[in-house]
C-alpha cells in the first residue's frame, strides 16, 4: 500500500501553503526522513520529508500550487531506503552492443561528403553535356520566382523585431506565500497606521572599544562572536521600559500594555524578511543573545524556522547597515507600534570639546504609529538607546 505525503499542521490560523519545490522527482528513491518538497506558509518556509523510505511514485501538485493543510501531495511506494539499495548501472549494457554494427561506418562517410548548399550528391554525373545543360537551367530559374518569393523574409525577427516579443528576457514567477503575506501586511500596516519616523545617530566608539577589548575571550567562552544586535537589545529594552507606550498595542479601542520584551529580528532570506522573535529577552544575556540570534539567522536562511517562533512580538529591530543603507524609514510590523532601523557604520567628522574628530557614527531611524506614540515619546525614546550604546555601562546599572 502506497504512503500518503500530507502537508502537516503548520500553526495556528494556517490552513493552506504552498508547494515552493520539489526536491524529487516522480520516480526517484526517497530516504525516511529526506527532504521531498520545499513548503511556504505565510509565516515560514519549511522543508517536508518523506514519513518510509521508497519510491516517489506519484506527484498530484506541482510547484507553486496552494494547497490545503491535511491534503495528499505526493504517494511513495514503500521500499528499502535509497542509501542501502543502490542499482546497477544499466548504461553499460548499451555500449558493449554499438561496435558489432559497421553501420556508423557509412553513415559518417556519407553525411561528411554533403554539401550544405546542394541537397542531392548521391548519384555523380559522368556526361559534362548534361551538366552544362543542368547549370545553364538553374541560372534561367531564379528570375521568375524570385520576385514572389523573396517578400517572405521580410516579416523576420532580424530585419524588424517586434517591441512585445521579448525572447526569454521576462520570466513569470508566483509569489511565495510568505512574500504575499509580507506585501499584504506592509499595506495594511500604511493604510492603517499613522506613521512617523524620527532620527538620531550614534557614536559606537565605547560599544567597538568594547568589542575590541572582551571579544576574543567571549568567543572563547559562548562559542559566539560579540556582535552588535545584542547591545541594541538591550537598549532597546532599557528604552521602552521608560516609555511603554512603543511596547504596547491598539486593540479596538482599548491599549494593551506589556510588561514583557518579545524583541523580534529581521532577517533577510532568499524567500523573503522575516522576524524571529526572542521571548523575555529582558530576561537574557548577551551571550544567550548572541546566540539566539545567530542561530535563527542560520535557520533562516536553510529555511528551517517553525511558525511559532514568528509568532507574536512586541517591538522589533532591523538591521539595514548589513547590506550598506546608509539611511531608511522601516515600517512597523502590525500590530506593534514601533521598529528602530539600525544602520551601516560610517567614519564621520563630528565636533566633541570644540575640536573635530572622527568617530564611528550610525543613524537610529524609529518608526512609530502616532495615534498611540507622541512625537516628544518618540524622539525621547531613540534618545535613550543613543544615550545607552555611548555609554554602555549604563545598562547594565540601569541609570
Amino acid at each position: 500500500m502506497s504512503i500518503e505525503l500530507k502537508i502537516p499542521e503548520v500553526g495556528e490560523s494556517i490552513t493552506e501553503v504552498q508547494i515552493g519545490d520539489w526536491l524529487k522527482a516522480e520516480g526517484d528513491a526517497v530516504n525516511a526522513d529526506e527532504a521531498v518538497a520545499v513548503i511556504d506558509s505565510e509565516k515560514t518556509t519549511f522543508e517536508l520529508s518523506a514519513p518510509k523510505g521508497g519510491r516517489l511514485a506519484k506527484i498530484l501538485h506541482k510547484a507553486g500550487e496552494t494547497v490545503k493543510v491535511g491534503e495528499v501531495i505526493a504517494q511513495i511506494e514503500p521500499g528499502e531506503d535509497a542509501e542501502t539499495k543502490k542499482p546497477e548501472k544499466p548504461q553499460e549494457p548499451k555500449a558493449t552492443a554499438r561496435p558489432e554494427s559497421p553501420a556508423p561506418k557509412s553513415e559518417k562517410k556519407t553525411s561528411a561528403g554533403l554539401e550544405p548548399r546542394e541537397g542531392k550528391t548521391t548519384q555523380p554525373e559522368s556526361d559534362p553535356k548534361q551538366r552544362q545543360e543542368k547549370e545553364s537551367e538553374k541560372r534561367k530559374q531564379p528570375d521568375s520566382p524570385s520576385k514572389e518569393q523573396l517578400p517572405a523574409p521580410e516579416p523576420k525577427t532580424e530585419s524588424a523585431p517586434s517591441k512585445f516579443t521579448f525572447n526569454g528576457e521576462e520570466e513569470v514567477v508566483p509569489m511565495t506565500m510568505l512574500r504575499r503575506t509580507v506585501a499584504r501586511r506592509l499595506v495594511e500596516a500604511q493604510q492603517n497606521m499613522a506613521m512617523l519616523t524620527t532620527i538620531n545617530e550614534a557614536d559606537l566608539s565605547a560599544v567597538q572599544s568594547l568589542r575590541k577589548q572582551h571579544g576574543e575571550a567571549f568567543e572563547k567562552r559562548y562559542g559566539v562572536k560579540l556582535g552588535l544586535m545584542s547591545f541594541f537589545v538591550k537598549a532597546a529594552i532599557d528604552a521602552l521600559k521608560q516609555f511603554p507606550e512603543l511596547n504596547a498595542e491598539i486593540r479596538d479601542t482599548n491599549i494593551v500594555y506589556r510588561n514583557y520584551f518579545d524583541i523580534g529580528v529581521a532577517i533577510a532570506t532568499d524567500r523573503g524578511l522575516v522576524v524571529p522573535v526572542l521571548r523575555r529577552a529582558e530576561r537574557t544575556s548577551f551571550a544567550e543573545l548572541e546566540q539566539a540570534i545567530g542561530e535563527f539567522a542560520k535557520r533562516g536562511r536553510e529555511g528551517k524556522l517553525k511558525p511559532e517562533e514568528l509568532a507574536g512580538g512586541t517591538f522589533t529591530i532591523t538591521n539595514g547597515g548589513v547590506f550598506g543603507s546608509l539611511l531608511s524609514t522601516p515600517i512597523i510590523n502590525p500590530p506593534q507600534t514601533g521598529i528602530l532601523g539600525l544602520h551601516t557604520i560610517q567614519d564621520r567628522p563630528v565636533a566633541v570639546g570644540g575640536q573635530v574628530v572622527i568617530r564611528p557614527l550610525m543613524y537610529l531611524a524609529l518608526t512609530y504609529d502616532h495615534r498611540l506614540v507622541d512625537g516628544r515619546e518618540a524622539v525621547l525614546f531613540v534618545r535613550r538607546i543613543k544615550e545607552a550604546i555611548e555609554n554602555p555601562a549604563r545598562m547594565l546599572v540601569e541609570i
